[in-house]
């Protein structure tokens, strides 16, 4: 694994991504893994200058081993960071990457990485079109042709109830979900296609301390053949 950067934008946003690299055969996970697996973290060095607001995530796969369910992605991928400068002049970053990775069983990893970005930093090419690639394959915003039309939480049932609108009428679409810690994502039920209009279900597993979710706290990815889109549930 590796970070890769390009100077900062005249905002301060530094454009940057974390690359990691699998062999064939190997997995790594999305922010809500599911039964099992670790979702990447990244930490910084507060006395860099820069701040970091988050990973963003390329639709996932889900996996299932016999056992248990989970999701991720079975190739090499790139998690675009959220990085601004605080400071002018040179950086020099200290990062700090824990995430899991897996074969037959899900293995942590930890790694300390260093990143120099020198005031004047010569634009590289290469590492640009890498993060422009990564920025791309990021899921879309709804469109008219592509969203969620209704969404709601039974609190007494756990279970949410969705409905959307896809772009491929014959095949309905691939749903992952992420919300509050404690709370996780079954694998959807009562799936209904019907010309491009899907209904579905998802068990939701509340923490024993847990209650109804709110409306803007759980983020939808979904996926139909090789468009995505990504956005927040509003309940109804």
């Amino acid at each position: 694994m590796r970070i890769v950067a390009d100077r900062p934008e005249p905002d301060g946003t530094i454009p940057a991504i974390l690359d990691i690299r699998l062999k064939p055969g190997w997995k790594t996970y999305w922010i809500d893994p599911g039964a099992s697996g670790i979702p990447p973290q990244i930490t910084l060095d507060p006395q860099d200058g820069v701040s970091f607001s988050g990973l963003r995530f390329p639709a996932p796969k889900a996996f299932h081993d016999g056992i248990a369910s989970y999701t991720g992605y079975d190739h090499s991928v790139a998690f675009p960071l959220s990085l601004k400068r605080e400071k002018t002049g040179d950086l020099d970053l200290k990062i700090s990457v824990f995430l899991g990775v897996c074969k037959d069983i899900c293995i942590p990893v930890q790694a300390d990485l260093h990143l120099s970005l020198p005031d004047g930093l010569a634009e590289n090419p290469l590492d640009r079109a890498r993060i422009d690639d990564a920025v791309a394959a990021l899921p879309m915003q709804p469109s008219d042709t592509f969203k969620v039309t209704a969404a709601s939480f039974d609190t007494a049932g756990k279970r949410l109830h969705l409905s959307l609108i896809t772009p491929i009428a014959a095949m309905p679409p691939e749903l992952f979900l992420s919300g509050p810690p404690g709370y996780s994502f079954g694998k959807p039920e009562n799936v209904r296609a019907d010309n491009g209009k899907v209904t579905a279900e998802i068990p939701v597993r509340v923490p024993a301390k847990g209650g109804a979710l709110k409306s803007g706290s759980v983020v939808l990815v979904a996926r139909a053949g090789e468009q995505s889109i990504e956005t927040p549930l509003a309940f109804d």
